[in-house]
């Protein structure tokens, strides 16, 4: 049986040698054959081409592609290795009408051809090259850009802009091959109708993968905007429908030093409310932001950065943020917020965020924000966005601090419509007990001023006096309640203390008084004209209650009855409290709580005056004595 197997497998052999030289000669041949008809249709190929059948070419395809006169001042230059491509150099692309306005310059022009096109005398062109291109582009009042004038590019779009739906394919003589776009060192110049800003960048490079019309389109873009590097990507199936203002599906992001962002899902160049994906935002220096956009927001230092993530999804006249992630410098929130319009037109933000912490000093910056007259986004915002912008946010959270003043489960509401910009704090722990609290700034161009309101009850001041490390003679260990109403007219955000009026009503329990003794200061007052609060720190003064009333004007608090009552003695103050200088002119007495007790604590009147937290305390007695005769 093996043997049997032998043979046949030597007669298949031989059988196989007798025809394999054959068809190994016969594909040398053609392979020969072919690489020799290349190499004379390459050597050829300069004499059967003309260079001013390629120039034209390429010239009547920029005019059919742009619907605009495309001119070519430089020579041409041809090269067919390792592809046959041709270099055009000073070509400039400007409307019809003789002498019509420049659209576009290019310095340098270079895109592959095809041979066998080209020797026919119709070549076509692809992969193409710009080198130290200027582009001038107007956007329209609708947001959408005038790209051509009725060339190829134009008819496609707008092919696609009257079709009913997105599925409808292109016609054949409306599709062409484009290929491989690259551009460097390029400029833009944007004429914006819609806010009548012009905008520009400088040294852009690019490479736009777009293999033909009805096919997807793949960017990246370099670029100088406002002394800044930025990087744009785009990526979408449908670009033309994008560039028709319709809604497709894309891919997006922007990145820069100052800001980035980037978004996956429906978008549309010309309405923002058929958005639909996720949109991942970080504002990581918000100073420098401001800066770069040209806008001005008082006390923008608190606010360091801001970052945001959410699934966008379009509502009635707007959107709505879903699982949105919210974070202000290292205060982090979540919720739900929609951005639609009111029946007037003006866009309003509403929703709920529910903080980690909240610090508010960036918080209440950016509620007291006020643009500058001009800026690069005075088209969007129109001046100042409390007026341009309708605001109804709820907040929240387990803690939140204002400097070194710490809340716990605060609940919070913003509310800025009808030319009224209200900040409140429903309710809050504030040092054991509770806060509530309204700021409101006053209409008329919201520079007419505003008012605060606080209310404090049963909060530990005397531990908030000693955490915050006051000096001078302070309760402790006192727990009490604050009512302050104040309000100024100037704007809020650069009212100073002397802009202030108001009024501060102060009462408290039973507590003590650091460093004041009682008895020595009236140990001190028989016998001395003058001494300082530092001379009686030695002790405390025990007391009852305390009840202060004043009101506020032109930089000083007027205290018009305060009351320190204790177990035997009471002092009252009545005076002025001037803020800038730190100082205090206050006339007080001390006198028997009781009246049984009058002769053994005779009434003792003073003045209190100098700077805190050492003023200067003169007995009014020793005051009115009269010079003893010589």
């Amino acid at each position: 049986m093996r043997t049997s197997r032998n043979n046949k497998w030597r007669l298949t052999m031989r059988s196989a040698s007798r025809w394999l030289p054959a068809v190994v000669r016969t594909t040398g041949i053609v392979l020969l054959t072919l690489l020799i008809v290349f190499a004379v249709f390459r050597a050829t190929a300069p004499f059967l081409i003309s260079s001013g059948i390629v120039r034209s070419g390429i010239e009547r395809a920029l005019s059919e592609w742009t619907g605009y006169r495309a001119q070519i001042e430089g020579d041409p230059t041809l090269d067919f290795w390792p592809t046959p491509r041709i270099t055009l150099n000073q070509v400039t692309i400007r409307e019809p009408a003789k002498n019509g306005k420049v659209l576009g310059h290019v310095d340098s022009l270079s895109a592959d051809f095809s041979l066998l096109p080209a020797i026919r005398g119709h070549a076509h062109f692809h992969e193409f090259h710009f080198l130290r291109p200027v582009l001038y582009i107007r956007r329209d009042e609708n947001g959408l850009i005038d790209w051509t004038n009725e060339g190829r590019l134009s008819k496609a779009i707008e092919q696609v802009e009257s079709s009913s739906g997105q599925a409808r394919p292109m016609r054949k003589d409306q599709d062409a091959a484009i290929g491989m776009l690259t551009i460097e060192d390029g400029s833009v110049e944007m004429t914006d109708d819609r806010s009548g800003n012009v905008y520009k960048m400088t040294g852009v490079n690019a490479d736009i993968s777009w293999p033909r019309l009805s096919q997807r389109m793949t960017a990246v873009i370099l670029a100088r905007f406002n002394d800044q590097d930025i990087k744009l990507n785009f990526d979408s199936p449908q670009p033309l429908l994008f560039f028709a203002g319709k809604s497709v599906d894309a891919k997006t992001s922007f990145s820069s030093p100052v800001i980035s962002w980037a978004y996956n899902g429906v978008t549309s160049i010309s309405d923002l409310s058929t958005l639909s994906g996720n949109l991942e935002l970080s504002v990581p220096n918000v100073p420098a932001f401001l800066t770069w956009s040209g806008q001005r927001l008082p006390a923008a230092d608190a606010l360091k950065n801001v970052s945001l993530s959410a699934d966008v999804t379009a509502i009635d006249k707007g959107l709505r943020f879903n699982d949105l992630s919210f974070k202000v410098n290292d205060s982090a929130a979540s919720g739900v917020m929609d951005l639609n319009y009111t029946t007037a037109g003006k866009p309003k933000i509403s929703g709920t965020l529910a903080f980690d912490q909240m610090n508010l000093n960036p918080f209440l910056a950016a509620f007291s924000m006020r643009l500058a007259a001009e800026t690069a986004f005075n088209a969007l915002l129109n001046g100042n966005p409390l007026q341009r912008l309708d605001l109804d946010m709820r907040l929240s959270s387990s803690k939140a601090a204002l400097g070194p003043f710490q809340f716990d489960n605060i609940g919070a509401s913003l509310l800025v419509a009808g030319g009224k910009a209200k900040f409140d704090i429903a309710d809050s722990g504030f040092e054991g007990g509770s806060l509530t609290a309204h700021l409101e700034v006053a209409p008329g161009d919201f520079d007419g001023g505003g008012k605060l309101q606080i209310s404090i009850r049963n909060a530990d001041f005397g531990g908030l006096f000693t955490r915050l490390k006051l000096p001078g003679p302070l309760p402790m260990t006192a727990a009490g309640s604050l009512d302050l109403a104040l309000s100024t007219t100037r704007p809020i955000w650069v009212a100073r203390l002397g802009d202030v009026a108001g009024k501060m009503h102060f009462a408290s329990s039973a507590g003590s008084f650091r460093d004041f003794d009682l008895s020595s200061f009236r140990s001190l007052a028989t016998q001395k004209a003058f001494f300082r609060m530092s001379d009686i720190a030695d002790a405390s003064f025990n007391f009852d209650s305390i009840n202060v009333d004043a009101t506020f004007a032109k930089g000083s608090a007027e205290v018009q009855n305060a009351t320190i009552a204790g177990r035997n003695e009471t002092i009252t103050l009545n005076g002025v409290v001037p803020f800038r200088s730190n100082g205090l002119a206050l006339s007080g007495a001390i006198e028997a709580t009781s009246p049984s007790d009058t002769d053994d604590l005779p009434m003792l009147p003073f003045f209190l005056g100098g700077s805190w937290p050492d003023p200067v305390v003169s007995p009014v007695t020793t005051l009115l004595q009269k010079p003893q005769q010589q």
